[in-house]
Order: C-alpha cells, then sequence, then structure tokens
C-alpha cells in the first residue's frame, strides 16, 4: 500500500492510506523524463483508487457491524412475536380468567404480547437508525472527481492555434 507516513489514523484504530496531493517540502519535479513522469502518475492513479477502496471498505464494514447489531432485536422481536411461548402465555390467561371472564383474560395476553413485540421492534428501530452512510468516502470520491474534472476537459479540448497569416498571398497577386 504505503508507508506509515502516509496512512491516515482514523481515531477508532483502523488506519487508511491516503496520497498526500503535493509534497511537503515544495519541490518540483525538476529533470524527470516524461516516461518517469508518467510511471509516477500511473503510480499514484494506483495508489489513490487501493486508498479509496480501503477507505470504503473500513466504513462500510463498521457500518455493517452496527445494522447486525440493530438487526438482532428484529430478529428478536419477530421470535417473540410468532413464536412466543404458548404454554406461559396460555398459562397466564387461564389465571387471569379466575378473575375475568375469560375472554378478557385472553384478549390482555394478547396485548402483553405484541406490546413486549413493539417494544423490541421500536429497540431495533432505533439501533438501525443509527446505521449513516460512509461520508467520508463520498466525500473523497467528489474531491478526487473535483480534482480530475479541470483536467479531462483540458485533454479533450483542442489546442486553439492562433491564426497564422497568409504570406504568400501578396506575392501571388
Amino acid at each position: 500500500m504505503s508507508s506509515p507516513k502516509h496512512e491516515l489514523n482514523d481515531g477508532d484504530g483502523t488506519r487508511v492510506p491516503y496520497l498526500p496531493l503535493s509534497e511537503e517540502n515544495g519541490q518540483a519535479a525538476d529533470g524527470q523524463s516524461i516516461g518517469a513522469l508518467v510511471k509516477d502518475a500511473t503510480q499514484h492513479l494506483s495508489t489513490l483508487f487501493r486508498a479509496e477502496v480501503e477507505l470504503v471498505k473500513a466504513e462500510t464494514v463498521g457500518e455493517a457491524k452496527k445494522a447486525a447489531k440493530g438487526s438482532v432485536f428484529f430478529v428478536i422481536a419477530g421470535v417473540v412475536a410468532l413464536y412466543s411461548s404458548f404454554f406461559f402465555f396460555f398459562f397466564l390467561g387461564e389465571l387471569l380468567s379466575e378473575w375475568l371472564q375469560r375472554w378478557a383474560a385472553f384478549g390482555i395476553v394478547f396485548l402483553l404480547m405484541l406490546v413486549t413485540a413493539a417494544l423490541l421492534g421500536l429497540l431495533g428501530y432505533r439501533k438501525w437508525k443509527k446505521v449513516r452512510a460512509p461520508q467520508r468516502s463520498i466525500d473523497s470520491f467528489k474531491e478526487t472527481a473535483a480534482a480530475l474534472k479541470p483536467r479531462r476537459q483540458a485533454e479533450h479540448e483542442e489546442p486553439k492555434v492562433p491564426a497564422v497569416p497568409d504570406l504568400d498571398a501578396p506575392a501571388r497577386r
């Protein structure tokens, strides 16, 4: 990848390689051949692309872990809603039917099951909302595209050659 000098510490322990866009000492690449400059540019673009991919990977893995933790609550809510402990709730309904009418006792048990499922679903939703887009990667791609855009436009434009007057025109007359 790159040297430790060219690695960005994310703060959470992950190190993401990056390519500095300018030299620290400000020296120009004078005296190098065009082939060496093209080789350097190709190597820098390759390193830049790999660094972008590593940044996306690092951010996506972190966000996927958050999403997995939030999904656990959805799974638990589904299990409680679909495969609740039948015998316990049946027992609870029968117990309540000692003081209430049977239909009211089982209605209360049913509502208790729904409230439990809704609570676990809400907890899962709150965890799921914390998942966010890989913003640093998006910003980095935009910066790279903006930096390369003027160069691409300059490559596609035809060079404007100043008009040279025809010197033989007066001689032909």
